[in-house]
C-alpha cells in the first residue's frame, strides 16, 4: 500500500507538501508540484486515513445525520420510508461532495455530545427538534447545524421546513369536497408546535371553513409503522359513521388500509382515505393512495448544501426554507356528493 512517503519521493517534494495537497491545503504549492502529487495519487489509488485527516483538522469529513425521534416500538429509525428517502438524498450529496455521513437516533445530549467528539463530526443535520431542554444543548455544541422538521424558531439556525398546516388544510378539503363529514385524523403522538400539530391545525380550519364541529374522538394517535397502522384499520372498520380518513404519513395510511380491507371494508367504497408525503409506497396500494406530494429529495440537498456551506465558511442565500405542497389524486376518495341529492350548500 503507497503511502504519503512514497508519493513524497517519487514527486521529489516533501511528505508536508504532500499532506497540505492532500488536506487541500496548497496556497504555498505550485501548479505544476499539485498536477504532479495528484496524477501519483490517483496512479496508485492512495486513500487517505480518516484518522489521520480528523487528528490534523480537529474535525473529520463526517456529516452526521441524527434524529431525536426513537420509535417506540423494535426497529430502526430507517424504517421511516420517508426519513430514509431523505437519508439516501443527504447520502448521495454528501458522498458527492467527497464527504461522509453517519446516521443515528439519539434521545439525549449526553449520547449527542459523546458522538461529535469521538467521530470528530464536521456538521449535524436534526429531525424531529423542539424547543425545549435537548435543543438548548445542541445550540451550545459549537458545531454546524440544520434542522429539518423541528418547528424551533431561532433566525440563527438554518432549517427546512414545509407547509404542513397547509397539506393538513387540503387534505381535509379534499374529503370534505366530496361530501364526507365525519373525518378521522389519524397521526402520532402530537406534540404543540411540532409537524403534526401544524397539520392538525390545517384539518380543524378545514372543517370550519365548511362547518363541521371538531369533535376529539376523531383524533387517533398511535405509532407511524404499517402493523400499528392496520391495528388503526381493524378498529376504524368498527365506526361506520366514519367515511373519511386523514392519515399523517403515507406508511400510516398504508396500514389503515391494508387493516380495513382484512375486516372486509372496501376503499374507497365504504371509507376514503388521503395520507401525506406521496412516498412511492402511496402507488403500490390497492387502490393507488390520494395524498399530499412533498419533495422528500429536495429536503435532503437543501440541508446538505447548507451544512457544506458553514463546514467550508460559504455564504447562505437562505437560512430558512418552507417547502410547497400539493394534493396529488388517485383511486382511495369517494365523492360522496354524487350519491346523495344536492342541497346547494356545503
Amino acid at each position: 500500500m503507497v503511502t504519503l512517503k512514497d508519493i513524497a519521493s517519487e514527486a521529489g517534494v516533501s511528505i508536508t507538501t504532500v499532506s497540505n495537497v492532500v488536506h487541500n491545503r496548497k496556497s504555498r504549492v505550485s501548479a505544476e508540484r499539485i498536477a504532479k502529487i495528484w496524477e501519483i495519487i490517483e496512479r496508485e489509488h492512495y486513500v487517505p486515513s480518516m484518522t489521520a485527516r480528523s487528528l490534523a483538522n480537529d474535525h473529520s469529513s463526517i456529516i452526521g445525520m441524527v434524529t431525536h425521534i426513537t420509535p417506540q416500538t423494535p426497529g430502526s429509525t430507517v424504517d421511516d420510508p420517508f426519513l430514509s428517502s431523505i437519508m439516501a438524498s443527504v447520502e448521495q450529496r454528501t458522498r458527492d461532495e467527497g464527504y461522509y455521513l453517519m446516521i443515528r437516533s439519539t434521545e439525549d445530549a449526553e449520547a449527542l455530545t459523546s458522538l461529535i467528539h469521538s467521530w470528530r463530526l464536521s456538521g449535524l443535520i436534526l429531525t424531529g427538534l423542539y424547543p425545549d431542554d435537548f435543543f438548548e444543548s445542541v445550540k451550545k455544541l459549537g458545531i454546524p447545524l440544520v434542522l429539518i422538521d423541528s418547528y424551533v424558531d431561532d433566525p440563527d439556525i438554518c432549517s427546512i421546513g414545509l407547509e404542513d398546516e397547509q397539506g393538513g388544510y387540503i387534505a381535509t378539503r379534499h374529503l370534505l369536497e366530496n361530501g364526507h363529514r365525519v373525518i378521522a385524523f389519524a397521526s402520532p403522538t402530537i406534540q404543540p408546535g411540532g409537524v403534526i400539530d401544524l397539520r392538525l391545525r390545517g384539518y380543524r380550519r378545514a372543517l370550519a371553513e365548511y362547518g363541521v364541529a371538531f369533535d376529539p374522538a376523531l383524533i387517533f394517535t398511535q405509532e407511524i409503522s404499517v402493523q400499528e397502522g392496520k391495528k388503526l384499520g381493524r378498529l376504524l372498520s368498527e365506526k361506520p359513521e366514519i367515511t373519511g380518513i386523514f392519515a399523517s404519513a403515507d406508511i400510516l395510511a398504508a396500514g389503515i388500509m391494508a387493516g380495513l380491507n382484512e375486516c372486509g371494508v372496501a376503499i374507497p367504497q365504504d371509507k376514503s382515505i388521503v395520507g401525506f408525503d406521496d412516498h412511492y409506497l402511496s402507488q403500490l396500494t390497492f387502490p393507488a393512495m390520494t395524498t399530499i406530494h412533498q419533495d422528500a429529495e429536495q429536503k435532503g440537498f437543501l440541508a446538505t448544501d447548507m451544512i457544506l456551506a458553514q463546514v467550508r465558511q460559504e455564504p447562505i442565500e437562505e437560512k430558512h426554507v418552507i417547502l410547497p405542497v400539493h394534493l396529488v389524486e388517485r383511486a382511495s376518495v369517494r365523492n360522496l356528493n354524487q350519491s346523495r341529492p344536492s342541497h346547494g350548500s356545503r
